[in-house]
């Protein structure tokens, strides 16, 4: 699968989900180009990480929840896309509550805000992928 069609992919994914998960956050932080070691299913103590660990230059960092955290994602989009214009809105009806994010005219959806603005921010880098002489 080339680069645009996992970030696509990716997206989806994180429209479809109905929760944070711990998982999906080590796929968005490897398909931003970061240093991925997940979370060992075994010999893992209280002090491991939850989800794993990224690089970030020379040091290592634990994963951020970014599917789960508004803050966390807005600090991903402003470090890998930082001239982008993004918003991010509530829709409210009834019986349901959805958000809807706008990254760089791209558009993403989801159950919380950071999901939303995760698939949006993955849709608009698949944009800029696919683009000739452009990397993301």
């Amino acid at each position: 699968m080339d680069d645009r069609n996992r970030l696509l992919a990716l997206a989806e994914r994180c429209e479809a989900s109905s929760r944070p998960d711990r998982g999906l956050d080590a796929d968005i932080y490897e398909a931003l180009g970061f240093t991925v070691r997940r979370k060992p299913t075994r010999f893992a103590t209280r002090r491991t990480p939850a989800g794993g660990i990224y690089q970030q230059g020379s040091l290592w960092k634990s994963l951020g929840a970014v599917s789960g955290d508004i803050d966390t994602a807005v600090t991903l989009l402003r470090e890998k896309a930082p001239g982008w214009s993004w918003s991010l809105q509530c829709l409210v009806s009834d019986d349901s509550l959805a958000f809807q994010a706008l990254v760089a005219e791209c558009s993403g959806q989801g159950v919380i805000g950071s999901l939303a603005l995760c698939a949006a921010m993955l849709r608009a880098l698949a944009r800029r992928t696919g683009e000739p002489g452009e990397q993301p």
